[in-house]
């Protein structure tokens, strides 16, 4: 009939006077609306407890419950609901207290169908433009998150370039220092010496620190530089193959078992070989790491309408519910001080956004991880 009866309005009538709601109500569905009925405020909250309502029409002359404790009610526990009373020509206070309480607004009886109607539509439109606002806060919310994020990975940007290049130049005399060290503590005149060994594992320390430092700024300029990609058929699965040949080791050392769900299909996608063999060795490494002795990984390629889904799953520890939303910021890691620098995977989420591809993440502790990764077939703006 009109939108409001397009949205499926959820109207309730409240009134312990049978015959006065049944013509009420009758009346209502001729106009589109089918309300469903209660007979006091005991069965209205036991309706409203079970099926959400948008607007309840009230009697405040109730046996029982009254109407206007029932409205306090209903705001307290259904607090989106519209609540219109009605009440009688000498009880007009009784609206005026009910407003007081929270109702949308009031009528006096015998009420006049089509104004009843009207109020209806006008709490229902008070309904909707409180969601769209409800919905334009958490939009800008999140505007605005998105927007201090990115003047972060700006500044970060800008500060990784000067931070590592600035660490590279000492480091690079830290480790000639240690070489230099070490080849003279391996000397015959040295060989007596009774700290030797004490020595050389603290100049190995040094040298895995030196390692470490390394990795870290090279991530970071990895992050802060824009090569640039080259664009050719990739296949996924071989792609696969191959960076799982590179955790041979650790496969082996775990005993893990890969099980394959491949599409039939061609499995190829047009994007930066580099840029996805870097995804994967960050996902599959993650995937191997999470797994106790006899795990298993299960890798799946699918293809849906123009884009390839890639799934990384494995049955390791889990990552927990609070650290899902911080996985993919720079330097978040649970992994100890000497395993991750926290940047994989916030590089992974950026090479992806660039590639115009998305990753989402489903987690449970104690049951495993799967990353799903979606990539466009052919990326016509690198076409």
């Amino acid at each position: 009939m009109n939108k409001l009866y397009d949205n499926k309005l959820r109207l309730l009538i409240v009134d312990d006077e049978e015959g006065f709601r049944r013509t009420i109500a009758k009346r209502l569905a001729k106009r589109g609306l089918k309300p469903v009925q209660a007979s006091g405020g005991e069965e209205c909250l036991g309706i409203l407890k079970k099926t959400p309502m948008d607007v309840v029409v009230l009697d405040v002359k109730m046996p029982g419950i009254s109407g206007i404790d029932t409205l306090r009610l209903i705001k307290q526990e259904f607090a989106k609901t519209q609540v219109i009373l009605l009440t009688g020509n000498v009880a007009v206070s009784d609206g005026i207290e009910g407003i007081k309480s929270g109702a949308f607004d009031y009528l006096t009886k015998p009420v006049e169908i089509d104004h009843l109607v009207n109020k209806i539509k006008q709490a229902f439109e008070m309904i909707r433009l409180e969601e769209e606002k409800q919905k334009e806060l958490e939009y800008r919310a999140k505007l605005e998150k998105k927007m201090i994020d990115t003047e972060r990975l700006v500044s970060l940007g800008t500060m990784s370039t000067g931070i590592a290049h600035e660490i590279n130049n000492p480091l690079a005399i830290i480790n000639e220092s240690a070489g230099f060290m070490k080849q003279v503590i391996s000397t015959l005149e040295m060989s007596m010496f009774s700290q030797k060994d004490a020595l050389l594992m603290g100049i190995e320390k040094i040298e895995k620190g030196i390692k470490r430092a390394r990795k870290i700024t090279h991530q970071l300029l990895d992050h802060v530089k824009k090569p640039e990609s080259q664009f050719s058929e990739v296949n996924l699965k071989a792609l696969l193959y191959e960076t799982l040949g590179l955790l041979k080791k650790e496969l082996k050392d775990k005993n893990t078992t890969i099980n394959w769900k491949i599409d039939k299909k061609k499995n190829v996608v047009w994007s930066d070989p580099y840029q996805i063999r870097q995804v994967l060795m960050n996902l599959l490494s993650n995937a191997v790491h999470a797994l106790q002795k006899n795990g298993s990984i299960t890798l799946s390629i699918c293809e849906v309408n123009e884009d390839i889904i890639l799934e990384i799953k494995d049955n390791g520890i889990g990552i927990p519910k609070e650290n899902l939303s911080k996985i993919f910021d720079p330097f978040f890691t649970t992994k100890s001080f000497h395993e991750g620098t926290g940047l994989g995977l916030f590089v992974v989420h950026k090479i992806l956004s660039n590639l115009n591809g998305k990753i989402d993440v489903a987690s449970t502790v104690g049951k495993g991880t799967c990353f799903q990764v979606r990539l466009p077939k052919y990326d016509k703006s690198n076409g």
